[in-house]
């Protein structure tokens, strides 16, 4: 959801003037996450701790993210993959100076973002967020998906209090005045459980089906699917290896993300594994497989609320590469 404009303009920048940075050999492979380490990103840890990149014949870098954007910085040639959002790769690619990138996998199956409140708030629907405060992304996606669950329930947008703040912490927040935040259940939704706060949770794709969108995604420089497909490949048979193993060991799994990340909270961690394992596939045969339908869906949405420049359909995303193919 974060930086929009951000990933628009620094494309500009950096593709238009041409400006590229060249791997050093092809088996490198640098992953950009969209965040610090958490339990979205383990089954490339796993992957990386299991030797698994090694077996594939490739040298794996997690990096962390840039201030900017993560998509223009593989655009760029400053990384291979990126972990990303569906809402964020649309806008960079139907610009009309696009980011020359494409989802390879889907990350966690279904969307398991939604508006966390302390129950003595009496936010039960959309239409509840009028009179109250919302802390969310300063996008244009945030602000037109609450004008639409709002005004699909009944509300008015001006009604509601927009906080335009990246919360980074939620318990806090929700404990110093915010009434509601945009999170995503499997992290922040989860710490307010184990706070102990008397929450609800009110899940996008409980409003309306078009907000089951993929999110986080895994993204990739369209040279280097060009360049190397088969190194493409590998890295993907490799991850999903890592993410088949977090959801049948997520306990372990949870462990080597910890080793990782020694700095995040084990509680958090080993509950949101624990939660995650059931929806990294959900209801699919295969990790990190699109429905192309879902996919369009949303696109479709996004272009009759002007959020894209044009209609993508299926277009930014492919199962080619995924194991199986």
């Amino acid at each position: 959801m974060k930086k929009l404009v951000a990933i628009v303009l620094l494309a500009v920048l950096l593709v238009g003037s041409g400006c590229s940075q060249k791997r050093e050999d092809s088996s490198q492979v640098r992953v950009v996450l969209d965040w610090t380490p958490n339990t979205n990103h383990t089954g490339m840890y796993v992957a990386l701790e299991k030797g698994w990149y090694a077996e594939e014949g490739l040298s794996v870098e997690i990096m962390q993210p840039p201030e900017s954007s993560a998509l223009a910085l593989i655009a760029s040639g400053g990384g291979e993959v990126a972990v990303d959002f569906q809402e964020s790769l649309g806008p960079a690619i139907a610009s009309s100076n696009p980011l020359p990138v494409t989802a390879i996998a889907a990350v966690v199956q279904h969307n398991t973002s939604g508006i966390v409140s302390l129950k003595e708030t009496g936010i039960q629907s959309a239409a509840d967020l009028c009179g109250k405060s919302f802390a969310a992304w300063s996008t244009p996606v945030v602000t037109e998906t609450v004008r639409y669950i709002v005004e699909q329930d009944g509300g008015k947008l001006e009604e509601v209090d927009i906080i335009y703040d990246e919360v980074t912490d939620a318990v806090s927040a929700l404990q110093t005045g915010v009434d509601s935040i945009w999170v995503y259940y499997a992290w922040d939704g989860m710490a307010t459980q184990l706070a102990g706060l008397d929450t609800n949770f009110l899940f996008l794709t409980d409003c309306d089906p078009v907000f089951d969108f993929y999110s986080p995604v895994l993204v990739a420089s369209n040279a280097w699917m060009e360049e190397h497909p088969d190194k493409v490949k590998a890295f993907l048979r490799a991850t999903a290896r890592g993410y088949e193993f977090a959801i049948q060991n997520p306990q372990e799994a949870a462990e080597i993300l910890l080793k990782h990340a020694p700095e995040l909270s084990r509680d958090l961690v080993v509950e949101s594994q624990k939660w995650l394992a059931s929806q990294y596939k959900a209801e699919v045969s295969r990790w990190g497989e699109i429905d192309p339908e879902r996919w369009s869906r949303f696109y479709d949405w996004m272009y009759e609320r002007n959020l894209l420049e044009r209609d993508l359909g299926t277009e930014g995303f492919t199962n080619d590469f995924l194991p199986g193919n």
